[in-house]
């Protein structure tokens, strides 16, 4: 299985490759598949804003896109001194695709901290409601 520190520097790697021109806030993600698979994702900016894609969101689309549909923990990267949870857009998304996984958060100072996705977002609204 892989580690946190592997999660760490894929996500890492994967903020490099971000389109952030207008916030400068880089964030990468890395996604880890039941099968022991890194799925990466970096946030990607639009000008009209609302259109911009967080590192979150691209990562568990683009494995979806690849037919990987199991995943156990993802991973967010930020250069910030606190470290950053996953926006609510991107919580859902997570709660949806991923179930109640492990989100480890970490900083490019070493800094790093892991929650359960319940506890990220308590009383979850998903496809059981609309049966």
């Amino acid at each position: 299985m892989k580690s946190n520190q592997e999660l760490i520097e894929a996500a890492t790697a994967a903020r490099e490759n971000a389109h952030a021109p207008f916030s400068h806030f880089k964030v990468g993600a890395a996604l880890l598949t039941t099968g022991d698979e890194i799925v990466t994702g970096c946030n990607v900016e639009n000008a009209s804003y609302g259109l911009t894609l967080c590192a979150e969101r691209v990562a568990i689309f683009k494995a979806i896109s690849e037919n990987k549909k199991d995943f156990t923990k993802i991973c967010v990267v930020a250069d910030t001194d606190a470290l950053t949870p996953p926006c609510g857009a991107c919580r859902q998304i997570i709660w949806e695709f991923c179930g109640d996984v492990e989100v480890l958060m970490a900083n490019l100072h070493g800094e790093g901290e892991t929650f359960q996705m319940s506890e990220l977002l308590p009383k979850a609204f998903d496809a059981k409601f609309l049966k």
